[in-house]
């Protein structure tokens, strides 16, 4: 029995999907210096970068917060949550 004669690149077929986004969004619960904190915690923002992506957050609904692996980013979802944010996991662009 013949075997097909295959072009596939095996690489491409198991790499992951990268890259992924973990999104917090807005909620009319947590005080804006509370996100700032915990994204200058969790994540090691500086009070600048947080700050910003608070403000993302708060005037724009929600923000991009990591990216990376779809892992990494459903672990730090499941951190945002334990804070009490609320945030979801995306395919970037």
């Amino acid at each position: 029995m013949a075997t097909p004669d295959l072009d596939v690149d095996l690489n491409a077929a198991v790499s992951p999907d990268v890259p992924w986004q973990t999104v917090v969004w807005d909620d009319p619960v947590n005080l804006m210096s509370y996100v700032v904190r915990v994204f200058r915690t969790y994540f090691g923002y500086s009070r600048e970068r947080a700050t910003e992506l608070m403000l993302q957050v708060h005037q724009g609904g929600r923000a991009v917060v990591a990216e990376g692996p779809r892992e990494q980013m459903e672990l730090h979802a499941g951190a945002m949550h334990d804070y009490g944010l609320q945030a979801t996991v995306r395919k970037a662009g």
